[in-house]
């Protein structure tokens, strides 16, 4: 009797109707948005980041992070509508994958594919809340409950340097990583000047990596620039170098890679998994950073992270996004072995501005992982508002 009344519970739960899209808003970010030391340097008022929202007829909503102009977010959920729409909303790969293979004609890579990374994590948050748990569980099991933040800020004139990075250092950062402005665009002496006045400041405990920015507009260094300076780095124990040439330079980079005193780091611009296979199979990396909220989302970002596992190759996410984003990264810190940090944008409201319980260092400078449903975060209506037009309707089924 009590195996007949197993399996006729077990049926009926299957026979329910599943939980459905109903509608995707966006919400793009302005006001605040963060210096991101481009050549053509963004104003505060433009849209470099935008939010998602999946509703579903159940009431249950996930959210997301997408790193593109909101505008071009909202365009490519109307393209998208067709092929999200009333489809299940607790089956994130198929969901996604289903939108990746329908639009690859339209252009793989650039708004679609980044849109679909802010619609994939919300469908991850969603089947999350309904299971009542957090998302690294999902995605396999947690390995860890903490993780160390590094701080990611602007390099500026050496005389600066001090006070770009000691307020963070007085809330309790321990790593950090300095990039873009002037490096590479002057001399080698100021690049020098920058990486020493930096390291003088955080002393010699602090853990420092240095980001080149190369692809910035009209990059003008090229191989040789990039050995030297990775030498120089060393002598500053500099973890790693990022982006140290053209993204394209892949040849560059397997040279670059064999001979650099200290690690390569890239990948940033690079999305969907097809794209990383040629950079790993062909050892261009020591550490590979691939970003959740352009790259294909949570369902992409996984399959990246154990290809790279599988060469040897270090995961470290590029985070320079929102709080959830952030929130996305933590889940996927927790979910796989040897994780050891996460990006953390120093002094953007769009992380630390949004929710209603902010992240928070402890006494080591780590980050608690949330181990609640989802990713585990919740948005402040109120203070959402005071950066995007229309937040109401964000909330909105």
């Amino acid at each position: 009797m009590n195996t007949k009344k197993s399996k006729k519970k077990i049926i009926n739960n299957s026979s329910k109707s599943p939980i459905r899209i109903t509608s995707i808003k966006a919400a793009p970010l302005f006001g605040k948005s963060p210096k991101g030391g481009w050549r053509a340097e963004i104003q505060p008022e433009d849209s470099i980041h935008a939010l998602i929202a999946v509703h579903t007829n159940a009431g249950i909503t996930g959210y997301g992070s997408v790193f593109t102009n909101g505008q071009l977010v909202e365009a490519g959920l109307k393209v998208l509508e067709p092929l999200y729409k009333n489809e299940n909303a607790l089956e994130p790969e198929r969901v996604t994958e289903k939108l990746h293979q329908n639009t690859f004609w339209m252009g793989r890579g650039g708004t679609l594919t980044h849109t679909i990374s802010g619609i994939d994590i919300a469908l991850w948050d969603i089947l999350g809340k309904v299971t009542q748990m957090s998302v690294g569980s999902l995605l396999g099991g947690r390995y860890i409950e903490k993780v160390r933040p590094y701080c990611s800020l602007l390099m500026e004139q050496p005389e600066r340097m001090k006070n770009v990075v000691t307020p963070y250092l007085k809330k309790g950062f321990t790593a950090f990583k300095i990039g873009w402005g002037p490096f590479g665009k002057f001399d080698e002496g100021l690049d020098k000047a920058i990486v020493a006045a930096t390291r003088d400041a955080l002393g010699p405990d602090c853990q420092l990596f240095v980001d080149a920015g190369a692809s910035d507009a009209y990059w003008p260094q090229g191989l040789k620039w990039a050995m030297r300076t990775a030498e120089m780095l060393a002598d500053y124990k500099v973890g790693w170098f990022e982006e140290p040439l053209k993204p394209d330079a892949i040849d560059d980079f397997c040279i670059l890679r064999k001979e650099s005193p200290v690690p390569i780091a890239g990948g940033e611009v690079l999305t969907r998994r097809q794209t990383f296979q040629p950079w790993l199979t062909r050892g261009a990396l020591d550490i590979v950073q691939p970003d959740v909220t352009k790259v294909g989302g949570i369902s992409e970002q996984r399959r990246i992270i154990s290809m790279a596992q599988d060469f040897g190759v270090r995961y470290v996410g590029h985070g320079w996004n929102t709080a959830l984003g952030v929130a996305a990264d933590l889940q996927l810190a927790t979910a796989f072995p040897n994780v050891d940090f996460v990006e953390f944008i120093g002094g953007s409201p769009y992380v630390d501005g949004i929710l209603k319980k902010p992240f928070k260092l402890d006494k080591k400078g780590m980050l608690e992982i949330p181990n609640l449903p989802g990713l585990g975060v919740e948005i402040d209506k109120e203070k959402l508002a005071l950066y995007t037009p229309d937040a109401s309707l964000f909330f909105k089924n």
